[in-house]
């Protein structure tokens, strides 16, 4: 059962999912992302859901992963790789089950979208974003590389030009920016948000679901084929990045809110 830090509500075929940590606007620990996962896939299976939105509490819709909870792991005498070893199992089982369920999944990013963040609403299949959300790739800021599927889904999204700004300047993104790069389909002023999701969400919920699946499934194939072992990949080098000093300067310059300094060397 997913417990408070993921809330569900089903109406009239429509799952709405929100991540419902806002005091770290909504960033994912293990307990969130496997509440995360649990309840994608239980959407997945549910025939009384043929529509989902995805959406986070308050002004985030998602940081990333909880790097607090990294710095408490490690200054606990535990291995940052455990860390990263732990979390993408959860975060990669609910981007496969986004991917791989026919039911559209629409995003509704409503504030901060960075790191896994972005990820998410990258492998929904619709993102409509709230006037004052931001988006920021964010990883490479602390020493790490994308998970999530993120070097698959966001390089599909805004081509191979834009994603290597992203990952080597790590701008944040407005929500027009955004929408002008391709990364949103939609912007809509922040009150007016959840109607407009709503709406969208109903609509797609009254269509054909099969062949939506059946769509989504193709695209897939044809863009989207190694994203499973994309993910495997990523996920082997963000846990080898985890031991490295890249993170550990990163980490510490993000718990003390300071440019982090980085050294030369493998990592």
């Amino acid at each position: 059962m997913a417990g408070e830090t993921v809330l569900l509500r089903v109406d009239a075929e429509v799952a709405t999912i929100t991540l419902n940590r806002p005091e770290v606007l909504n960033a994912l620990d293990l307990t969130v992302a496997e509440a995360l996962a649990e309840v994608l896939e239980s959407c997945e299976g549910d025939l009384g859901v043929r529509a989902v939105i995805l959406t986070g509490a308050d002004r985030g819709f998602c940081a990333g992963g909880d790097m607090r909870a990294a710095w408490q792991h490690v200054q606990a005498g535990g291995d940052p790789r455990a860390f990263f070893r732990e979390l993408t199992v959860p975060l990669h089982r609910a981007i496969t089950s986004i991917r791989r369920m026919e039911k559209p999944v629409v995003a509704a990013v409503n504030g901060a979208a960075g790191g896994a963040g972005m990820s998410l609403a990258a492998a929904c299949d619709l993102r409509v974003a709230a006037e004052g959300a931001k988006f920021r790739q964010a990883y490479t800021s602390i020493g790490l590389v994308p998970d999530g599927g993120w070097t698959a889904t966001v390089p599909h999204l805004v081509g191979a030009a834009r994603a290597a700004e992203l990952l080597l300047l790590d701008p944040v993104l407005d929500a027009r920016q955004a929408l002008a790069w391709g990364l949103v389909h939609e912007v809509v002023p922040d009150a007016d948000l959840p109607a407009r999701v709503r709406d969208l969400a109903a609509r797609l919920a009254q269509g054909p679901t099969s062949a939506y699946g059946g769509a989504k499934a193709l695209v897939n194939a044809a863009l989207l084929p190694t994203l499973k072992d994309q993910m495997e990949r990523e996920r082997w080098r963000i846990i080898e990045q985890g031991a490295g000093s890249d993170f550990a300067a990163g980490l510490s310059a993000f718990i003390e809110k300071r440019e982090p300094r980085f050294r030369v060397g493998r990592r």
